[in-house]
């Protein structure tokens, strides 16, 4: 069931549709001139979107966007109660993850839906596992 998870993403400013299933707001601030019942959330994710100082640096610059995902996904590392809800909810419908920027292809929204579908799959995403490696094969190296 998991490799079916439904998360798709979209800008809060759009009007919600029927097939948006549990829509999620994953901006850590409320988005300017929507209303909370326009809004139609079934949960807003502050704590699962990017640490203030990482989203300043980002800025949505396009040239910094592989270097973004890999922190963003260590800071998740590092949160899991963050981002577990909008798991358990992809896991019995569709889920609509929605942000506030206007980069449609360039914001943590993108970047929590293709974290959500590794960790979904099974595995964790390369840059928050690597470290984990480096360091049991350190361990095994001083036993031996």
């Amino acid at each position: 069931m998991a490799a079916n998870c439904d998360i798709r993403v979209k800008r809060i400013y759009e009007a919600p549709a029927p097939d948006d299933g549990q829509r999620v707001l994953v901006d850590r601030l409320w988005p300017r001139g929507v209303s909370k019942s326009a809004a139609a959330l079934a949960l807003w994710a502050r704590d699962a979107s990017p640490s203030n100082e990482l989203r300043r640096e980002f800025h949505h610059d396009p040239d910094r966007w592989k270097e973004f995902q890999a922190r963003y996904f260590a800071e998740l590392e590092g949160r899991p109660d963050s981002w577990r809800a909008i798991a358990d909810l992809a896991r019995l419908g569709p889920v609509t993850l929605l942000y506030a920027a206007r980069d449609a292809t360039h914001n943590n929204a993108i970047a929590l839906r293709n974290y959500l579908l590794k960790r979904l799959m099974g595995r964790a995403p390369k840059k928050a596992r690597r470290p984990v490696r480096r360091a049991a094969v350190r361990a095994r190296r001083k036993t031996s």
